[in-house]
């Protein structure tokens, strides 16, 4: 791609969220979110491939259904109060379908059919913005109406997308789809606290930001999208590798890793706000989450490739990709544990 069109396209993405998180008009809003939307559809379909192609297309169709109800629920509001600001959303019928279709953006369940199959023909670096940075958007609007929306609708959505996050990934042998389960499983989570504990999200995003930029880098310097490839990977970088497993393991909420940090704190406000069974459902849907990290964890650092011969030419290549960003988002996403007092003064 041509770098002057490739600069345009990234400042329009960067362009569209800061439109939409400054907005506090929902016209504004939706506006950021369409620039958003249409920025990324060239760097989806850049490679010209077939499963690009109908990633593509399957997030655009999704991306302008989520748009049309959003604005369909803006207009309504505006013409029963008069009003445009985001806030200001009174009526419970607009405010939960407002919620459903920023959920739609997001890939919360049960409206993420389309999340595994989108990851899935893109490459990493797409695919890490989709992961990342496209969830930031929908979350600030979400954030605003929070106070608003119905407490079960939070909750049931939290534990849907937590529950399937956790059983979709469990049979998936490509890598992407299982990294676009477990963005559904942790959206679950930011969900579920959203309604009592917001900065308690915001931390929880930033974190789940930091893991899964942590997973992409690695994946892409190993050149990594199936779990087979995965045992390969120690001839090319071994303490990469061991990095990785640490960070896959933080993904699952394993202590004294940093992604326990988050997981804690939000059932701790389950339990304070009196749900004990939901914070009980939240716990055993980790399990579930757990046991494929593992399974990938397994694969990378306590099996090795029957293919020696092939296994070990790559030994031989230096690496080119820069290892910056891989080194900073390892490092931040296996050691923060212990700075939790201070983040839990910070946002509560």
């Amino acid at each position: 791609m041509n770098p002057y069109v490739l600069l345009i396209l990234l400042t329009s993405l960067g362009l569209g969220t800061t439109i939409t998180f400054a907005s506090s008009h929902w016209f504004m809003a939706w506006m950021g979110l369409e620039i958003n939307t249409l920025a990324i559809l060239p760097l989806m379909i850049q490679h010209h491939h077939p499963r690009a192609v109908e990633a593509t297309t399957k997030y655009f169709l999704t991306q302008a259904t989520a748009a049309a109800l959003l604005l369909f629920t803006a207009t309504s509001n505006a013409w029963m109060t008069g009003q445009w600001t985001i806030q200001q959303l009174s009526n419970p019928t607009i405010i939960t379908i407002t919620t459903l279709a920023l959920g739609l953006k997001m890939g919360l369940a049960p409206m993420h059919f389309w999340l595994p199959e989108v990851l899935q023909g893109l490459d990493l670096t797409t695919g890490l913005i989709l992961s990342t940075w496209q969830k930031l958007a929908p979350m600030s609007l979400i954030y605003q109406l929070a106070q608003e929306t119905n407490q079960s609708l939070m909750i049931t959505l939290g534990l849907m997308s937590t529950l399937i996050g956790g059983w979709g990934g469990l049979n998936q042998t490509q890598l992407r789809k299982i990294l676009a389960y477990s963005s559904i499983a942790h959206m679950g989570w930011m969900m579920i606290v959203l309604k009592y504990a917001p900065n308690l999200t915001l931390m929880n995003l930033a974190i789940y930001i930091i893991m899964t930029s942590a997973v992409f880098t690695a994946m892409k310097t190993t050149s990594a999208t199936k779990i087979n490839v995965l045992a390969m990977a120690w001839t090319k970088t071994p303490i990469a590798t061991t990095m990785t497993m640490l960070t896959l393991l933080s993904l699952a909420g394993l202590p004294p890793l940093t992604g326990f940090m988050p997981k804690w704190l939000i059932l701790q406000e389950m339990t304070k706000q009196d749900l004990p069974l939901t914070a009980t459902l939240m716990a055993i849907s980790a399990l579930l989450s757990l046991f494929f990290y593992l399974r990938l964890s397994y694969a990378m650092t306590l099996t090795s490739s029957p293919n020696t011969n092939n296994a070990k030419t790559p030994w031989r290549l230096k690496s080119t990709q820069t290892t910056t960003l891989l080194a900073t988002t390892t490092t931040a996403a296996t050691m923060l544990l212990p700075i939790t007092p201070a983040l839990v003064a910070i946002t509560m």
